[in-house]
């Protein structure tokens, strides 16, 4: 399951970290590969023969793409494309197209507001994307797209049971080079950073005024051995270039051999987050870090109104004690006369056998004024 994605580069360098070997220039580079100059070395070989995929800005009924620590459903992000979906041309059958997508396909057959159709549709199971009614069109129709991002959230959900809001999140990524931090921009850049990729569908809704959006939804399928110990689901990550060729080449690759395509991923890293993550709100780069490196959330501000609210409390509080522990002439009087009233209408005291003991032991230590006088000499 796939829910919560980390993209923090903005459209130039996501076209940067999507360079590709152009299958079109491969074979023209390998028809004049006689008349190659020695002089050139491999690697600035390689360079020449890679391709920057076009960024295809779309209206999305005013959407626009914003890099963020923490991308939720709805969210406007990044897809590839082939350029043969929007091309005729014999050198767009291999090209590459970048373009804003909203994460969430909207129900082709939906009327009215596209927020509001009801449907979870973030990730499409694999075990039935065929008989799905919302994703087996854009599938025949070779509507396949790849989900660029840095990394995914997930939750731990195997093992014993716990809420929601106790269960582990885990920034999940492709192994990188040695010297490279995924949670760190100071030790990449978008030319060497390995972005994760996730196999998708995609499809065009249109709303009563004939205005486009497009949107896409993740492959997902049984966990393996790799993240089943997190949680049963797991999204059809793409980890080689000829893997992802295959699922955008729509013209050239058959359905089923597409599907073939989509297998469990063998090398992934993962590293263990705060609960930031939790909120989609929170957009803080805190949020990939690992836990052990990331900040204590401060205290978010306290709003003026409410702050005015309680100093004004509080004052009243102190002065309502001041009053009581200085008490005036006026309130002691009063309280004197209380309690003298009280004790006048008070019932009289019930005397205790230990002192009715004590009066009669009195007269035997000497007698009574009344008895002395009475007593004879």
């Amino acid at each position: 399951m796939c829910g919560r994605t980390c993209l923090t580069l903005d459209p130039d360098q996501v076209l940067c970290a999507c360079k590709y070997q152009n299958s079109s220039v491969k074979k023209e580079t390998d028809a004049h590969k006689e008349e190659k100059d020695d002089s050139i070395a491999p690697e600035d070989e390689e360079r020449k023969g890679m391709e920057t995929p076009e960024w295809r800005a779309e209206f999305n009924l005013g959407r626009r793409y914003q890099a963020s620590y923490n991308i939720a459903p709805t969210d406007i992000t990044p897809v590839v494309v082939s350029a043969a979906h929007f091309s005729d041309q014999e050198d767009q059958k291999c090209a590459r197209i970048v373009m804003p997508m909203m994460w969430g396909m909207i129900p082709f057959w939906h009327k009215g507001d596209y927020r509001k159709h009801g449907l979870t549709t973030n990730n499409c199971r694999l075990e039935h994307l065929m008989d799905s009614k919302l994703y087996r069109g854009p599938f025949k129709r070779g509507q396949r797209c790849v989900v660029l991002c840095e990394g995914f959230y997930e939750w731990q959900t195997a093992g014993p049971a716990k809420k929601p809001s106790e269960r582990e999140a885990y920034l999940i990524f492709v192994p990188q080079e040695t010297d490279v931090k995924i949670y760190d921009k100071t030790t990449w850049t978008p030319s060497n950073v390995k972005l994760l990729r996730m196999a998708g569908l995609f499809d065009v809704w249109e709303d009563e005024s004939g205005d486009k959006m497009y949107s896409y939804s993740i492959i997902t399928f049984q966990s393996s051995k790799i993240m089943d110990w997190m949680h049963y689901r797991m999204p059809a990550i793409l980890e080689t270039e000829q893997q992802m060729n295959d699922w955008l080449d729509f013209k050239r690759v058959s359905d089923s051999q597409a599907l073939a395509t989509l297998r469990p991923a063998k090398c992934l890293e993962w590293h263990r987050v705060t609960k930031l993550v939790n909120n989609s709100r929170n957009k803080s780069e805190e949020c990939n870090k690992p836990i052990e490196l990331a900040a204590k959330p401060a205290k978010p501000p306290m709003n003026k109104t409410m702050m005015a609210w309680l100093n004004v409390r509080k004052k009243r509080e102190e002065q309502i004690k001041a009053e009581q522990s200085e008490p005036s002439d006026e309130d002691t009087d009063s309280a004197t006369k209380r309690k003298n009233s009280s004790d006048a209408n008070s019932p009289a005291k019930r005397q205790r056998f230990s002192d009715f003991k004590m009066a009669l032991q009195k007269p035997s230590c000497g007698g009574s004024e009344s008895e002395n006088k009475s007593s004879p000499p």
